[in-house]
C-alpha cells in the first residue's frame, strides 16, 4: 500500500510544482527562487537524517549516485526554472510528459530494456506529433515561448539521463540519502551560479513568492524528491516516469483556473497526443501480448 500512496502523492506534487516554480521566480528572479528552494530543502533533509540518526555513505557507488541525482537537481531544475519564466506553467507538465519516452529510449540503450517495440515506436510518433503542435501554438506567444519549450525539453532529457544512470549504478541507497547527497553536490553549483549571474538579494519578495519558495523547499524538495527516489528504487525507471501521464491535465487546469493561463485548441490537441503517446507506450504491447496468450 505504501508504494501506491507515494505514487499518488508524487502525481499531486508534480501537478502543483510548475505553477509554484513560476510564482517563486516572478519577483525575486528564477535564480534566487531555485537557489533558495534548494537551500531550504537541504536544511530540511539534513535535519530529518539527523533526527533519524541516518548517516550518508560515501563509497564509490554512493558518490556516483549522488552525482546522478545532482544532475537532475541542478541541471534539470535549472533548465525548467529558466523556462518557466517564458511559458505558461501548465505547458511545463505537458512537455515533461515526454519524459517516459526519453527514459524508455535511454533504458533500451543503457539498461538493455526492450523499449523499441511497435507500441513504443507508435508512442514516439504520437509524442513528437503532440510536441510539434505545441511548438506551432507557441509561435503566437513569440520567440521566447519557443526557447521556453526548448528549456523544458532539455530539463526532461536531463531528468531521464539521471534516472537511468541511477538505475544503472544500482547502489540501493535510501531515498533521502540520495536526495541529501545530490543536494550537497548541487547546492554549491547553485550558489556559485546565483553569485556570478545575479548575486543581489531581492529588494521585494511578495507573500506569493515566499509561499511558493517555502512550498517548493519544504514540500516539493524534501518530500517530493524523497518520494520520487523511493519510487525509483522500488520500481522500473519507465514506470516512475509514467507519473507524467496524469499530472499534465491537472497542471493545465490549475494554471488556467488559478493563474488565468490561456489554453488554446492547439495546446489541447498537443496535450491529448502526448497523453495518447504515454497510453500507447504503457498499454499497447500489453494488450497485444494478452491477445496472443488468449
Amino acid at each position: 500500500m505504501r508504494i501506491p500512496i507515494t505514487y499518488l502523492s508524487v502525481i499531486l506534487l508534480w501537478s502543483t510544482t510548475p505553477l509554484a516554480i513560476k510564482w517563486s521566480g516572478e519577483g525575486p528572479g528564477f535564480l534566487f527562487g531555485v537557489t533558495a528552494r534548494m537551500t531550504i530543502g537541504l536544511f530540511c533533509i539534513l535535519l530529518i537524517l539527523l533526527l533519524r540518526r541516518q548517516k550518508l555513505t560515501w563509497h564509490r557507488k554512493a558518490f556516483m549516485t549522488y552525482c546522478a541525482v545532482a544532475l537532475q537537481i541542478y541541471g534539470s531544475m535549472m533548465a525548467v526554472y529558466w523556462a518557466a519564466q517564458l511559458i505558461p506553467s501548465g505547458w511545463i507538465s505537458v512537455i515533461f510528459g515526454l519524459t517516459p519516452l526519453m527514459t524508455a529510449l535511454l533504458a533500451a540503450i543503457f539498461l538493455g530494456e526492450k523499449s523499441l517495440t511497435l507500441g513504443k515506436l507508435l508512442s514516439y510518433a504520437l509524442g513528437v506529433g503532440g510536441l510539434s503542435i505545441i511548438y506551432g501554438s507557441a509561435l503566437q506567444f513569440g520567440f521566447n515561448a519557443l526557447l521556453g519549450i526548448g528549456g523544458v525539453l532539455l530539463s526532461a532529457f536531463l531528468q531521464s539521463i539521471s534516472s537511468v544512470w541511477i538505475k544503472r549504478i544500482d547502489a540501493s541507497l535510501p531515498a533521502l540519502s540520495q536526495v541529501a547527497g545530490g543536494l550537497l553536490l548541487a547546492l554549491p553549483a547553485y550558489l556559485l551560479t546565483w553569485g556570478i549571474i545575479d548575486g543581489h538579494w531581492p529588494i521585494h519578495v511578495s507573500p506569493k513568492n515566499l509561499a511558493s519558495i517555502l512550498y517548493l523547499g519544504v514540500i516539493a524538495t524534501t518530500i517530493g524528491f524523497g518520494f520520487y527516489y523511493y519510487l525509483l528504487t522500488h520500481l522500473p525507471a519507465t514506470r516512475v516516469a509514467l507519473i507524467s501521464l496524469i499530472s499534465p491535465p491537472l497542471a493545465l487546469i490549475l494554471g488556467h483556473l488559478i493563474n488565468h493561463e490561456l489554453i488554446t485548441l492547439k495546446i489541447i490537441i498537443g496535450t491529448l497526443l502526448i497523453l495518447s503517446a504515454l497510453i500507447f507506450h504503457e498499454f499497447f504491447d500489453r494488450i497485444n501480448r494478452f491477445k496472443l496468450n488468449v
